[in-house]
């Protein structure tokens, strides 16, 4: 289990930290700034240089999500883990890798009005120094446009005039609740190359139906990983009526097979598009959502779905577009055809 403390810089997140593990029976902190440090010291100043924030380092997203399953190996458990995190996409796949692994989180939001906030940030600069309370008070306005997404997904604590020990105790009583869980697919990591069939649906203007996972960063296709043994169109017709209640009288036509190549840690492997044909009105109003896997859908036209999908999916989908115009499917590796 980890109880994942989120909110501003100023909110009392560390503090409440230290003051829980204290209440929580076996519980040890985990403070993911540690990771942060590490690649600091590791990585060389010119790849420090090309982000903003260590947390858009792909590397601390994963050591985050190892470091905390090996601390888990050697201790019951759980980890307090104060750590901010105001990017949806870095929360989705922190969260995810740790559902993969079967590990639990309960996400509370330390909240606290903006007067609070400045007045904590500017004691710490007697400590931090003026370069830390300038970073810190920037990133307030980054605070307030994630309340958007954060109140949906944790449980929220007014943290203003509380202190440290008053914070940590209101936090062990809605641990005890059980408030805050987040619940997420918990699928195995893959071990080896995986098939994997998606379908795409239309509406009345071709707009294409992308749906937006709770376990991963990104916007999607509706589908999922064949199981062994099932054939892949049968695959693609299980995923979409488990993720959104559409049955199709009978298994899609294939648009595209393409080869992704595996690029560590992900393994790659195939990636099959059906087309699931045109959805009216009344389709499109029977959609459903299960909340531990999929949290919005949404038509996107070509050139919307090329700002939310990954280089290759989007790469699959033009190709999965122009093999539906011309009748036909395609062969792919790596988001280029063969023999065309």
């Amino acid at each position: 289990m980890i109880i994942w403390l989120n909110g501003a810089s100023g909110a009392g997140k560390t503090a409440a930290a230290a003051e829980l593990v204290h209440l929580l029976p076996g519980s040890t902190l985990f403070d993911p700034a540690v990771v942060g440090e590490g690649l600091r010291a590791l990585l060389p100043k010119q790849r420090l240089a090309e982000v903003d924030d260590v947390q858009d380092l792909p590397a601390w997203r994963r050591l985050v999500v190892d470091t905390a399953v090996a601390l888990l190996a050697e201790l019951p458990g759980p980890l307090v883990t104060p750590m901010t995190l105001l990017r949806q996409e870095h929360r989705d796949e922190i969260f995810g890798g740790l559902a993969t692994r079967r590990i639990a989180v309960q996400h509370f939001l330390l909240d606290a009005e903006e007067t609070f906030l400045r007045a904590r940030i500017d004691q710490c600069t007697v400590v931090d120094g003026e370069a830390a309370r300038s970073r810190r008070l920037g990133l307030l306005s980054g605070y307030t446009a994630a309340l958007s997404w954060l109140a949906g997904d944790t449980y929220r604590l007014d943290t203003s005039g509380l202190t440290p020990r008053e914070t940590a105790e209101r936090l062990a009583e809605a641990v005890g609740r059980g408030d805050g869980m987040c619940p997420i697919v918990q699928t195995p990591p893959p071990r080896a190359e995986t098939l994997a069939a998606g379908v795409l649906f239309f509406d009345d203007q071709d707009r294409v139906l992308l749906v937006d996972p709770t376990y991963k960063p990104g916007w999607e296709f509706p589908g999922g990983v064949v199981e062994p043994g099932e054939p892949p169109a049968r695959a693609a017709v299980r995923e979409v009526a488990e993720e959104l209640g559409l049955h199709l009288a009978q298994e899609p036509p294939l648009l595209v097979v393409d080869w992704e190549p595996p690029r560590p840690p992900r393994f790659g492997g195939l990636r099959l598009l059906f087309d699931g044909g045109r959805l009216d009105a009344d389709r499109v109003g029977d959609l459903l959502l299960p909340g531990e896997e999929l949290r919005g859908w949404r038509f996107a036209a070509e050139d919307e779905a090329e700002r939310m999908l990954s280089p290759g999916r989007f790469a699959r989908l033009r190709w999965a577009l122009r093999a539906r115009a011309e009748g036909r499917a395609l062969n792919l590796q790596a988001g280029v055809p063969v023999g065309v």
